[in-house]
């Protein structure tokens, strides 16, 4: 597909995929929904902790490579989409307090804060439609389901009160098929470029691929491998350890849809960022 052409269908994806969540027409996982639009995972926080959260996921490019912040207790990003509202247009949203989860819901306005600041991070999901298109298939999407995630032993780097374990995606694949998505994957660095296992579940502390800690279970096929991507859901540990009074966060695998094409993350390309989080003061 021609870059011009893509990015005109990613767009058109996008925005019929939002109108739908936000009217409560779709409330599903994303992954295969707009195949061709870069997705994103959703960290809301107070103000006062965004810039230790900036700190955690500049240390944590891999896990965390950031898309977009927002300025605080304005609920648009519009380097990701004209019309995106952060209280609505999620599929699921997550709210902690106190770093337990409280509920999930698909509207935040009833808890939405002036001093408020989104983050939208990389998604995996943005490179499957780059795998598809080279003839390595996806089961999570074959069968509709979610990607499975699990909780590994891979240690963050700390910034302020966050810290804790990456998180990780999982998807099975041949050997063959397995060397190739990684080489595909390292030019999607802001979805989270190549995996960082390969074949060794063990190795980075997952013991049962059929248990996963989020999504669902994918099983391997004869000849399969398991391979790891770290996952954006890693921020959701962070939290748990920080402890905020309150943070809102996308359910894993309920993404953030943009109208950025997912072909313009390869080599770099993607939406500028500031290098801090404005203040509203």
């Amino acid at each position: 597909m021609e870059q011009q052409e893509a990015i005109r269908v990613a767009r058109e994806e996008a925005v019929a995929l939002r109108a739908k969540i936000r009217r409560g027409l779709f409330a599903d996982q994303t992954a295969g929904a707009a195949p061709h639009c870069v997705q994103g995972n959703l960290v809301i926080l107070p103000s006062f902790l965004a810039d230790d959260f900036h700190r955690y996921c500049a240390a944590n490019p891999k896990p965390c490579p950031l898309l977009a912040v927002s300025k605080p207790g304005d609920p648009a990003l519009p380097t990701l989409a004209e019309d995106f509202d952060l209280r609505t247009d999620v599929p699921l949203y997550r709210i902690y307090r106190h770093g337990e989860l409280e509920r999930e819901t698909t509207d935040i306005r009833d808890v939405w804060e002036d001093d408020f600041v989104g983050f939208v991070l990389g998604c995996s999901y943005s490179f499957e439609a780059a795998l598809l298109e080279h003839g390595i298939p996806l089961r999570h999407i074959e069968r509709n389901m979610g990607v499975p995630m699990f909780v590994s032993n891979i240690a963050t780097v700390p910034a302020g009160p966050f810290a804790g374990p990456m998180v990780v995606s999982m998807r099975p694949m041949f050997p063959e098929h397995a060397h190739r998505a990684a080489a595909i994957c390292a030019e999607f660095e802001r979805a989270h470029g190549e995996p960082v296992q390969i074949g060794n579940a063990e190795a980075i502390g997952v013991s049962d691929i059929m248990a996963p800690d989020f999504g669902e279970a994918v099983p391997l096929e004869d000849g399969e491998i398991p391979v790891f991507w770290a996952c954006g859901v890693t921020p959701q540990m962070a939290i748990k350890q920080a402890r905020p009074d309150i943070c809102i966060t996308h359910a894993p695998g309920f993404m953030v849809i943009s109208d950025i094409a997912a072909s313009e993350l390869a080599a770099g390309r993607g939406p500028e960022i500031s290098s801090a989080p404005q203040s509203n003061e």
